[in-house]
């Protein structure tokens, strides 16, 4: 089983980090996870432009096929101007309408606002229904005041939700595959 984090932030490690998180969270609770971690900070994605997906460069189609053949995910977002990170969403249109059905997906949102809780829930989730991917419910917000000055998160309550996060897509993933 092959866990893939996606980070889709441009700038800053907050939303890499609490991915990479979930994933070392999850590979604790079954080791035998593969897990790997996409930050869009290190790769050049093209702007969708409609073009067949060979016709992108080496990191656009790198990162579009270590999706499609990923058995399950957890998606991150910095949340920008109230919702989710523009390379996230064009990550996302590069993706066949089948490339997460009947997958499971977590989310996790990192921001600077409290007031942004919800963008999750109004924002990413719809568009992994439009997928139909099978979405966890213990989706996890981490604001910024939840890591400390080395970027680590040190508030007791985030890091027992993106435990219980990586939990909850073990356990469904197991499942799902039984």
């Amino acid at each position: 089983m092959k866990l893939v984090g996606i980070s889709g932030a441009l700038i800053g490690a907050k939303t890499a980090i609490a991915v990479n998180e979930v994933l070392q969270a999850a590979k604790a609770a079954n080791p035998e996870i593969e897990i790997e971690l996409i930050d869009l900070r290190d790769y050049n994605v093209e702007f969708v432009i409609g073009k067949p997906l060979s016709e992108y460069n080496k990191d656009t189609q790198k990162v579009v096929n270590t999706i499609i053949n990923a058995d399950f995910y957890v998606f991150g977002t910095p949340v920008y101007q109230g919702s989710i990170s523009g390379p996230l969403k064009n990550l996302f249109d590069h993706l066949p309408t089948t490339a997460l059905q009947s997958k499971v997906t977590g989310m996790i949102v990192t921001a600077g606002s409290p007031m942004h809780y919800l963008v999750g829930d109004t924002q990413l989730k719809p568009i992994l229904s439009f997928f139909k991917a099978l979405v966890a419910t213990k989706n996890v917000f981490v604001h910024n005041s939840c890591f400390n000055k080395e970027n680590v998160i040190v508030e007791e309550d985030a890091v027992e939700r993106i435990n219980a996060l990586a939990q909850e897509l073990v356990e469904m993933q197991t499942k799902l595959k039984a």
